[in-house]
């Protein structure tokens, strides 16, 4: 069992998600509220450590009229327990899981545990199905995936995305170390790249939306 994923993103024309020092303001406002929309009709959003890092995103309903309610669960996939302890997905704001790997070391996830739930899954890494399975009985049946690029390939990789949304932006970026919409390891051959079926695509002011069913 597994909740419904829907992986969202905004990259450039050239797939870039981020610069290499980071910079990630790509799309308009009128994406940011249609953002803001799935987050509030999703249970949960989760984010790789990583995005925490560099963006310390609060994760939560605030470009559009919400309740507190409306937040989803914000779940951060930390292998190692790195999320800092101010980091704002920490704050009361809406619910938080910390996902760590049995490797995470004990006393950082002690002070997690003072501020938001700990789920343990894998050895060394994240184990993305058994977390998958594990939400899904904490009543996690939609969840909105937003990145960053190792986490999106990931999984991609596990077949754990249902829906792809992306939103691309009339810029290109460039850049060896620039973020792609899915890094990783990659596709050996292009017969065994993740296929999409095409759903539908619209005009957002300056952006364009695409939007696509994964075949698994």
């Amino acid at each position: 069992m597994k909740p419904y994923v829907i992986l969202n993103s905004a990259m450039t024309l050239d797939g870039k998600i981020a610069t290499k020092t980071g910079s990630s303001e790509i799309s308009g406002n009128e994406d940011l509220l249609r953002v803001h929309k799935i987050r509030k009709e999703v249970d949960a959003i989760m984010v790789g450590i990583n995005t925490v890092l560099v963006d310390d995103p609060r994760l939560t309903v605030h470009k559009i009229p919400a309740e507190p309610s409306d937040n989803p669960v914000r779940i951060v996939v930390d292998s190692r327990a790195r999320t800092p302890l101010n980091s704002r997905v920490l704050n009361s704001d809406a619910p938080t899981i910390i996902v760590v790997s049995e490797e995470a070391e004990p006393e950082k996830v002690k002070k997690l545990k003072e501020n938001v739930d700990v789920i343990v899954c894998g050895e060394k890494r994240v184990d993305l199905k058994c977390l998958m399975e594990k939400i899904v009985f904490q009543g996690v049946e939609t969840l909105m995936l937003e990145g960053g690029s190792t986490l999106n390939y990931s999984m991609l990789a596990s077949g754990l995305v249902d829906e792809v949304r992306v939103c691309i932006a009339p810029m290109i970026a460039g850049g060896f170390n620039a973020k792609t919409l899915a890094d990783g390891e990659g596709v050996d051959f292009m017969k065994d790249a993740f296929a999409l079926e095409f759903k539908k695509v619209y005009r957002l002011g300056e952006d364009l939306i695409l939007e696509y069913m994964v075949l698994n």
